[in-house]
């Protein structure tokens, strides 16, 4: 999986490409540790060429948006692929994550 961060004025855009699945959700955890340490975090994901996410990718975003809660943030992910959508729509995870 290939991510890239950059921040534009207060909002931090997050890139995902390819897989997030038991084999580099370890390297993941790491990428998005900046953006869990951010005092006022607004975070946006564009997922449009993410093409898998596993119970370990779901377990990060989760942790992601607890931390964000618990900053009085916002996270939002977008573009998802309908099958990527379907694994946070059959896990719940479109009621906890706003996903546009």
């Amino acid at each position: 999986m290939n991510v890239t961060i950059e921040k534009q004025d207060s909002k931090t855009l997050v890139t995902l490409q390819g897989r997030l699945d038991t084999t580099n959700a370890a390297d993941f955890q790491v990428d998005i540790q900046p953006l869990m340490d951010d005092p006022e975090p607004e975070i946006e994901i564009d997922c449009t060429d993410m093409e898998y996410t596993s119970s370990q990718g779901l377990r990060l975003f989760l942790m992601l948006q607890k931390t964000v809660n618990s900053r009085k943030g916002t996270l939002v992910m977008k573009n998802m692929k309908p099958q990527v959508k379907e694994v946070f729509d059959i896990t719940g995870f479109s009621n906890i994550i706003k996903i546009i």
